[in-house]
């Protein structure tokens, strides 16, 4: 690199949350923190396993839920329609 260019280089030491390892890369930051590193990527350790800092993982799960409980409710207020269409006028007003 040019000395006479204006960007400052450092030995970043960068620090993996996820694992604790530290080890040091060429950068214009001198401190790098990251989530995953290439010691707990699960692409390089062959093993899957969640590292769920902000509560997303939990935050996914219980929308997946609320769609799955929403959806079911849906279909049970179509099935009543329908069975609510099919009766007659006096049916209907002996229900009332």
């Amino acid at each position: 690199m040019p000395k006479d260019s204006g960007i400052k280089y450092y030995q970043a030491k960068v620090h993996c949350r996820g694992c604790g390892t530290s080890f040091e890369v060429g950068s214009t930051k001198d401190y790098i923190e990251v989530e995953v590193c290439s010691n707990c990527h699960p692409f390089y350790t062959g093993e899957q396993k969640f590292i769920d800092t902000k509560g997303l993982v939990e935050k996914f799960q219980r929308k997946q839920q609320l769609a799955k409980e929403f959806k079911k409710k849906s279909k049970e207020t179509k099935s009543n329609k329908k069975k609510q269409v099919n009766q007659s006028l006096k049916d209907l007003l002996q229900n009332l």
